[in-house]
């Protein structure tokens, strides 16, 4: 078979049970999949455990994985999935539907000329204070790229709730940071 890229040829050898190339996928991908769990989880230690759960699957059901997406993109929403299933099973997350009218408000009522320059850790800092369910639709739309309407089917809420979940969370982010950075 002729691999289009180097991270194919990687997946068939350990579809073959190459034991060098399962280390190297642990390698390569564990750092960016445990940040994306922490993001969700903002626990180091269950974020740990869910990175080791879900190569644990990744591996097992490697069979699966069919390269419509890309094979790193596979493992973080295996990754997602896990961490949101750790949260609902401690929590029961509540999520209260919202009238996607308030973001049209909110949005005329915003100045677009509040820009202000931030460093990263301030950004970081604003994004863990917000309320979990904020930072987590924030965290896998902004930063891991998840689509808004498969983090509603993830989530099990409407896609106008995600969006302007999505939006309001935005907006915390650049309230707290205008409030303690400026």
């Amino acid at each position: 078979m002729n691999y289009t890229t180097d991270q194919d040829a990687l997946v068939e050898r350990c579809r073959k049970g190459d034991k060098q190339a399962f280390y190297e996928v642990y390698h390569r991908y564990a750092k960016l999949m445990l940040n994306s769990s922490m993001r969700i989880l903002n626990n180091p230690a269950d974020a740990a455990d869910m990175v080791q759960e879900s190569f644990a699957i990744a591996f097992d059901r490697l069979e699966t994985f069919t390269y419509k997406s890309s094979f790193k993109g596979w493992l973080i929403r295996i990754v997602i999935n896990k961490s949101l299933e750790l949260l609902r099973k401690r929590k029961k997350m509540q999520w209260v539907d919202v009238d996607l009218t308030d973001i049209e408000q909110e949005v005329e009522a915003g100045s677009p000329h509040d820009e202000y320059m931030f460093t990263n850790e301030q950004v970081k800092t604003a994004i863990d204070r917000l309320p979990e369910n904020y930072r987590i639709i924030f965290n896998l739309y902004a930063v891991d790229n998840v689509s808004q309407d498969e983090i509603a089917k993830m989530l099990n809420i409407s896609y106008s709730n995600v969006r302007t979940i999505y939006h309001r969370a935005k907006n915390k982010i650049k309230e707290c940071l205008q409030n303690e950075y400026r």
